[in-house]
């Protein structure tokens, strides 16, 4: 068996619950601990903010002002929202890409559709179930970190919002963000996978060649979504100032977004916060999948741990013959001079040849009811023994 069967998929036996969790810590992971600069991003992304001061190229810049015009804890309010909605989102995420992933793949053997394929739609799918839960905590996030943002906590901006504007306010940008991140995670998986094919051909646990393919792909992805991206934060925020000057309520859909992106910014405010998007992806989807691959790694091992490394029934009588405590009710052997019944060596050649191909958790719990059952056919067959001795007569 390959070191990618091996490693890749997740262990035999293992629940959805394992999946989802190991998706859920890579998501809190990868958000809270970019948040800051996901702050950053989100500012130098709007049309028509009132503090020109902020108006930097500089990252650094940008942090360090806000911390000293609006407190230390300013780049990370919002930050409860972000996990509350990254855990369940990225645990549905990762749990559809591995499971398309494992299905698909198979039918690219002898097939035309490369396996970029699988993975594009895998992740394309996975998406679709990632931003249904996303995009609401992406609202209450980002109305959090404006520069202006009247709401002191979370939860009295999502009540704000749902009272004000209604709940379709949460989803106002689904649309956008489907069009922007079905694109954005076909590239993210197809690149991962491809540099994984670079730095890491074996298929192994090999963290540095997660950091830098994770590292890639979120760049490459980001930087072909951005003008997406620019039209999202628009549709999720909506800028009070943005509002006055087009003199309306409020924008909604993607062309109206990218229209006024155009009339207020021209065509580079498309790429507003580009280089802060870029900083704040990289690092961040390196951490993504850095803390997946190591949940998988860690479950691999552990069930490497307690399995059996017998694969055939010859294999297991050697090792039983290697440990006789483990199997102390065998009989002694027969010596060499007594005559083998006819066919009896085939028929054992022929049983050792066939693959046990249960799970190892599962075989275990095969051998455990096999060992009952021959308990009990002992104690039956002592009784069957002891009714049919030569003296004892049954009524008729």
């Amino acid at each position: 068996m390959s070191g990618e069967d091996v490693y890749e998929s997740l262990p035999d036996g293992s629940s959805v619950g394992v999946t989802l969790g190991a998706g859920a810590m890579a998501g809190i992971m990868e958000h809270c601990v970019m948040f800051p600069v996901d702050c950053v991003k989100t500012r130098m992304q709007a049309l028509a903010c009132d503090k020109p001061k902020f108006q930097s190229t500089s990252i650094v810049k940008n942090l360090i002002f806000i911390v000293k015009d609006e407190g230390v804890f300013r780049p990370i309010q919002g930050v409860q929202a972000m996990a509350a909605g990254a855990g369940p989102a990225h645990a549905m995420y990762f749990a559809c890409y591995e499971e398309l992933k494992e299905r698909l793949t198979p039918y690219t053997v002898n097939s035309w559709v490369p396996v970029s394929a699988v993975h594009a739609f895998a992740g394309a799918a996975a998406t679709v179930l990632h931003d249904g839960i996303m995009t609401p905590a992406e609202v209450v996030k980002q109305r959090m970190q404006m520069c202006c943002s009247p709401y002191k906590s979370s939860f009295t901006c999502a009540k704000t919002v749902y009272l004000t504007e209604g709940l379709g306010a949460f989803y106002r940008s689904y649309g956008t963000m489907l069009t922007m991140n079905i694109p954005f995670q076909a590239t993210h998986f197809i690149v991962y996978e491809k540099m994984q094919d670079l730095t890491n051909p074996k298929g192994e646990y090999n963290p540095p060649a997660h950091l830098v393919s994770g590292a890639a792909a979120g760049a490459l992805a980001a930087t072909i979504t951005m003008p997406l991206d620019v039209c999202k934060t628009l549709l999720n925020t909506q800028e009070a100032n943005v509002l006055t000057k087009l003199n309306t309520t409020k924008v909604v859909g993607l062309f109206s977004a990218a229209r006024t992106v155009y009339s207020l910014a021209g065509g580079m405010g498309y790429f507003q916060g580009l280089r802060a998007r870029i900083l704040y992806q990289m690092p961040s989807t390196a951490i993504s999948w850095s803390v997946y691959e190591f949940f998988k790694h860690y479950l691999s091992s552990r069930n490497k741990d307690i399995s059996y490394p017998e694969d055939t029934l010859a294999d297991l009588r050697d090792s039983m013959k290697a440990r006789p405590e483990l199997n102390p009710g065998t009989p002694v052997s027969r010596g060499t001079s007594e005559e083998e019944e006819p066919g009896t060596g085939d028929k054992e050649r022929f049983w050792d040849t066939i693959v046990t191909d249960l799970p190892r958790q599962v075989r275990a719990k095969q051998e455990v009811m096999a060992e009952s059952l021959r308990e009990r056919n002992s104690v039956n067959s002592d009784l069957v023994h002891e009714r049919t001795f030569p003296n004892y007569r049954t009524e008729a």
